[in-house]
């Protein structure tokens, strides 16, 4: 009984100060779509965007331990010096606990003596049991334990929302989040997560690395059965959160004989973040908007900030990009569906799509986590409805 006690304790207890929170691994998000693209289109931009597409990644930073299940902890050795003692505790405290459980004398005298204990009120227990639940990938029975955690945590804070206390709330719906999107439920995930988000603070924005560095702190693509401890704080888990929304939605805007222009815009504002890795993933998006000739996504102006994406819609409305019909601005839809289309009033909507391009350009230096955090509060209930 001990080597639970001590084990699953040094597992919460080595992460130091700041919680840490195990999820579903996204390394994938913006990897599992391949690009087939025709020779001719975008040319311009492919000759751009294609300098470190096909660099291999490293995972010199990562590295990914936990047997049983073919599953992997991934962590950043930089963020977690003692990542392998951490690790190495969850392994020895799950496997105790399977074996607590492999015997039914064994049970009912463990079961007693967390009984008398009244382990229920252990905060740091229920993270460990959430924590190997989510590890065995039973994602129903990981959220009822993550209903309980929450029940504790006012305990914690003694009616007092402390920093910590916060940060503990963050730990239990970013998890739920996790959860949700495992089970394929993405509305449910995605209200988890905007509730996060409104928690949070954008911090400034890192200097965008080169490609070289990328290759050296990306980790190589993996089949999406991993999971990732993640420092509880807003530098950390906003990107995740904008990370496991693109992972909902890129579902829905590349759906097989599916349209759906929202999600679609939802997808491009979301692959800003992290740019240039979503590079692929963007160009997919615009092969499939010059397929249906036409797009329509109101908030372009209002979030996407990108210059290499709105050259690339800059380039779609001229001849050579095939005159893609795009209605970016608010209620462009309305004047050409509901007024005769005069040569004047194609050339103001023109004119007003190049004014809007050109102010969109002045912005590009803007912080961009602060947009996107933006974009998450302002557009809550039109991102919750978007999703199924």
């Amino acid at each position: 009984y001990d080597v639970v006690w001590k084990n699953s304790f040094e597992h919460h207890n080595s992460l130091g100060s700041t919680p840490w929170v195990l999820v579903e691994d996204l390394s994938s998000v913006f990897n599992d779509v391949e690009v087939e693209r025709s020779s001719g289109k975008h040319a311009h931009k492919k000759r751009k965007l294609a300098d470190g597409r096909e660099k291999t990644m490293s995972s010199d930073d990562e590295d990914a331990l936990g047997k049983g299940r073919g599953r992997h902890i991934l962590v950043n050795k930089t963020e977690m010096p003692g990542w392998a003692e951490t690790l190495e505790h969850f392994r020895t405290a799950r496997e105790s606990w399977d074996l607590l459980h492999s015997h039914d004398a064994l049970e009912s005298e463990f079961n007693k003596i967390c009984l008398a204990w009244k382990t229920e009120s252990w905060l740091w227990f229920r993270i460990f049991l959430t924590d190997m639940i989510m590890y065995q990938g039973q994602y129903r029975k990981a959220l009822s334990s993550l209903v309980q955690m929450s029940a504790l945590q006012p305990q914690q804070s003694q009616n007092s929302l402390t920093a910590a206390s916060n940060l503990e709330m963050h730990r239990a719906l970013i998890q739920q989040a996790s959860c949700h999107y495992a089970l394929g439920e993405h509305r449910l995930a995605c209200e988890k997560l905007l509730e996060v988000v409104s928690g949070l603070v954008p911090q400034n924005q890192e200097p965008t690395k080169s490609s070289e560095e990328q290759g050296r702190v990306r980790n190589k693509p993996r089949k999406g059965n991993d999971l990732r401890l993640v420092p509880c704080t807003s530098k950390d888990i906003l990107p995740f959160c904008l990370q496991l929304m693109l992972a909902c939605f890129k579902l829905r805007a590349f759906a097989d004989g599916g349209r759906d222009d929202l999600a679609l815009g939802h997808v491009i504002v979301l692959l800003q973040h992290d740019w240039p890795q979503g590079e692929a993933l963007f160009l997919k998006a615009v092969d499939k908007i010059c397929d249906h000739g036409s797009f329509q996504y109101e908030n372009f102006f209002n979030y996407v900030t990108n210059i290499d994406m709105l050259e690339e819609f800059a380039y779609l409305r001229t001849t050579e990009g095939g005159r893609v019909q795009l209605e970016l601005l608010p209620n462009q839809g309305m004047l050409i569906k509901h007024h005769t289309v005069t040569r004047g009033i194609t050339k103001g909507v023109k004119e007003d799509f190049r004014l809007a391009m050109e102010r969109q350009v002045s912005r590009c230096g803007e912080n961009l986590l602060s947009v996107l955090h933006r974009f998450c509060i302002n557009e809550k209930i039109i991102l919750v409805q978007s999703l199924p």
